[in-house]
């Protein structure tokens, strides 16, 4: 039981301050500037470097004048309300959203035909149609350059955007607050039953705990942590400088080995394999559960085995089979195993909470009155009665903009279901860079057919999905249960809720209005967003397809997602009864994420290195070896960190770790 302390307003206030900057600055360093990303991720880059600055601030300082400026926890509170917000400014809502709600507008052709097919359908308070007001977005104010952002934010057409932004800035907020509730109901069972390992705390917990016990500076010199660090301390210097200067020599850190297998038979599905190499990654993937750790990448290399096994056996299937798809990187009908694999393991999670559920449905009816635990933020009554409130008020708004209820019902559930299975992925896997591999409305789409969501709903729920629940690399939901392990033991909560909430309102608003002032300033069309203009317009063009040519339900997508289904009810049979089955589920719910094809190999080689220590060395040098891994991480962010410094300064970037 972690012990119990008070933190300080002083960690609420910096956390939030510092938030706040990264909210303000990463549109305009990340599209703008093009330089390396703050965020990024789900152990992103500015928050850490500000912890990491932090911490030897207060070392220096309980060193030389023995105060303690923050303590540990504080400074955990602080690097978790940044964390919180460093996704909301770019891919985890910001970066595609003002492109989203103005693309039937912007982009509508001739040829494409957009003007006739979804100009009844566009809900006029979400979708701003005045025609000034989007070339001001798209091409910029008039010597809106060199002016200052309060001067710019003045010149905009808020008449234009008010309602828009007020209609989907209540969509947003409900949404961040229906996931704080459910971080609050599933908090202690997965914190305190379950004992969830949260790999991607690992480090700076340990570098907190080693300022609590003012072993920080030994904790900085031990020589394996040194080893570790200096590694990717030399690889991106190395790189960092052939960057800059091409006569210096570099080191290759990507390996296409796909070239020494054939497009076709039995190993055809390993024809565009590579090998990444991100030292911080590894790390994570050491301080993971071995389990977890040989299931990612095992299952990852099955996955591409099984296209081969099918185009030897002859029953490998066209592309054009999937129909039509929003999933971020669906590209084959056999990776619609996702869809029934999903929902089977999210009833396995309900299943193993079945206790904790009973408590919960005790508390909201006000049979009992449990105590709140260390990791619950508030009660579990409060939790579920406001979760469900803000659901209610979500399907509300889906409603008026014109699903049917059951509908609106089926999209809200399909999205929450699948956003808390990846944030279990991402919390127990120590995946700090995870993508979807089918989106909720596939799901949907394959049992119900697209004729479920009605016209004007299906072209919303594309919308919605878009805005907050598709692109999960920098999700809200994982982070908040980081939160929740973070919060174990904090005895003033109602001052971390606070300081949760405050930082999440208040980072839409800076985020959108950071955005607001890039975009009038220089123009959408000039600044950097290729992938997020294309994977939008793909998301219309796909409604267009549907309302043209509704689909039914989808037989060969039924069927590869009952095998998903299958074979997901298989592992966590064997895993749940069997205390020596070597796969964890998790390994299978990744195996078609874009994520892995970077990571694989990462997740390898952690693996193989703590297999090798506790097998051959025990706990005890599983302890020491681990500050190894401490090392890269903090080696490789560390780096990153420079580079972007120098990025800032020399418009050139050295990308140190994956967009």
């Amino acid at each position: 039981m972690a012990a119990q302390v008070n933190i300080r307003g002083r960690a609420i206030i910096l956390g939030i301050l510092f938030g706040l900057f990264v909210c303000a600055f990463t549109p305009t360093n990340n599209m703008l500037l093009r330089a390396t990303l703050l965020g990024g991720g789900h152990f992103p880059l500015a928050p850490f470097i500000i912890l990491f600055v932090l911490t030897l601030l207060v070392g220096t300082s309980m060193s030389v004048f023995k105060r303690t400026v923050l303590t540990g926890k504080e400074m955990l509170t602080t690097w978790l309300l940044t964390v919180l917000v460093s996704g909301i400014p770019y891919t985890g809502f910001v970066r595609t959203f003002f492109i989203n709600i103005t693309a039937p507008q912007a982009f509508a052709t001739p040829g494409n035909r957009w003007t006739e097919a979804f100009g009844p359908l566009l809900p006029a308070e979400i979708y701003p149609s005045d025609e000034a007001a989007l070339n001001a977005i798209y091409e910029g104010l008039d010597g809106a350059l060199g002016q200052d952002s309060l001067t710019v934010l003045s010149r905009i057409d808020w008449s234009a955007w008010t309602v828009p932004l007020a209609w989907w800035g209540g969509f947003v907020i409900l949404s961040f607050l229906v996931m704080v509730c459910m971080v609050t109901l599933f908090s202690r069972q997965w914190v305190e039953n379950e004992r969830v390992n949260f790999p991607l705390l690992r480090l700076p917990q340990a570098m907190e705990e080693a300022v609590d016990e003012n072993r920080l500076w030994a904790f900085l010199t031990d020589r394996w942590l040194l080893v570790g660090l200096c590694l990717p301390v030399f690889l991106h210097t190395l790189n960092g400088l052939s960057t800059y200067y091409p006569e210096v020599p570099k080191l290759d850190t990507i390996y296409f080995v796909g070239r020494y297998f054939t497009p076709h038979g039995l190993f055809s599905g390993f024809s565009k394999l590579t090998i990444y190499i991100y030292p911080a990654f590894i790390g994570f993937a050491f301080l993971a559960s071995r389990q977890i750790s040989l299931s990612l990448w095992i299952f990852f290399l099955l996955g591409a085995l099984l296209f081969g096994v099918l185009d030897v056996l002859g029953a490998a299937m066209p592309a054009s089979a999937l129909g039509v798809t929003f999933g971020p990187t669906l590209t084959a009908v056999e990776e619609t195993q996702m869809i029934g694999a999903y929902g089977v393991f999210f009833l396995f999670l309900i299943w193993l909470s079945r206790a904790h559920l009973g408590l919960i449905a005790r508390c909201a009816l006000g049979l009992t009155g449990a105590k709140a635990s260390e990791s619950e933020w508030f009660s579990l009554r409060a939790a579920f009665w406001g979760g469900l409130i803000a659901l209610a008020l979500l399907g509300g708004w889906c409603v008026h903009f014109g699903m049917s209820p059951v509908a609106a019902g089926a999209v809200l559930l399909m999205f929450f279901i699948v956003s808390f299975v990846a944030a279990r992925i991402i919390c127990q896997g120590g995946i700090a860079y995870f993508t979807l591999t089918a989106a909720p409305l596939d799901g949907l789409i394959a049992l119900f057919g697209s004729g479920f969501l009605g016209s004007t709903g299906l072209l919303v729920a594309a919308a919605a999905q878009k805005v907050l629940f598709v692109d999960l690399r920098e999700s809200l939901l994982p982070s908040l249960f980081h939160g929740a392990k973070v919060g174990e033991g904090i005895r003033n909560k109602g001052l971390f809720v606070a300081g949760v909430i405050l930082v999440i309102v208040l980072g839409v608003i800076v985020s959108i209005g950071a955005m607001m002032v890039l975009a009038h300033t220089h123009g959408l069309r000039d600044l950097e967003l290729e992938w997020a203009t294309r994977t939008t317009l793909n998301v219309y063009d796909n409604v267009k397809r549907l309302l043209d040519a509704p689909l039914g339900t989808q037989p060969q997508i039924l069927s590869w997602a009952a095998v998903g289904a299958l074979v997901m009810a298989a592992l966590v049979a064997c895993y749940h009864r069997f205390t020596w089955w070597p796969l964890h589920p998790i390994g299978y719910l990744a195996t078609y994420s874009s994520s892995m094809r970077i990571l694989w190999f990462s997740f390898f080689v952690g693996w193989l290195v703590n297999q090798i220590c506790l097998r051959y060395g025990g706990v005890a040098l599983f302890k020491r070896v681990r500050y190894f891994f401490y090392g890269l991480i903090l080696g490789d962010f560390l780096m990153g960190g420079f580079w972007a410094a120098v990025g800032l300064n020399t418009g050139l970037a050295y990308q140190v770790l994956p967009d």
